[in-house]
C-alpha cells in the first residue's frame, strides 16, 4: 500500500559535516550565525539543530525538518545559507546530505544541482502531523 507523499508534505534533511582540524571554533561561529538567520527568516523550517558527534569532535550534523518543498527552496535561496556553504569549503573537509521523505521533481533537481552528495530516501508508508 502506497501512501500519498509529495511536494506539499513535510520531510527531514540530515547534513553531515566534517570540519578541518583547528577550525571547529570558527565553524561553530558560522553555524550559530546561519542558525539565527534561518530562524528569523524561514517559517517553513520546523526544526533546525547543529549537533556534534560524541565520538569525533570534527564531525557535526545539521538536522532539519521542512514543512514542504517550498521551505527547502527558500532555505537554499537564503543569502546567509549561501555564505555558509561558501565558507564550508574553507573550513570543512566533507559534506553529505540525506533526505528522508518524498520531495517533488523541482526540489529534487534543485538539491541535486548544489553539487553536494545527496541520498534520497523516498517514503513508502507512514503519516505526518504538523
Amino acid at each position: 500500500m502506497m501512501c500519498k507523499f509529495d511536494s506539499s508534505t513535510p520531510f527531514i534533511l540530515i547534513a553531515r559535516i566534517q570540519v578541518k582540524p583547528g577550525k571547529v571554533q570558527e565553524y561553530l561561529e558560522l553555524a550559530t550565525k546561519t542558525d539565527a538567520a534561518v530562524e528569523t527568516s524561514e517559517p517553513g523550517m520546523l526544526h533546525h539543530t547543529f549537533d556534534q558527534d560524541p565520538e569525533n569532535p570534527l564531525c557535526f550534523t545539521w538536522t532539519e525538518v521542512y514543512k514542504n518543498d517550498d521551505a527547502l527552496l527558500a532555505h537554499l535561496s537564503n543569502p546567509t545559507v549561501g555564505e555558509y556553504l561558501q565558507s564550508h569549503s574553507q573550513l570543512g573537509d566533507g559534506f553529505s546530505i540525506e533526505v528522508y521523505g518524498t520531495i517533488g521533481d523541482k526540489c529534487k533537481a534543485t538539491i541535486e544541482g548544489t553539487g553536494l552528495p545527496v541520498k534520497l530516501f523516498v517514503s513508502k508508508c507512514g503519516y505526518s502531523r504538523v
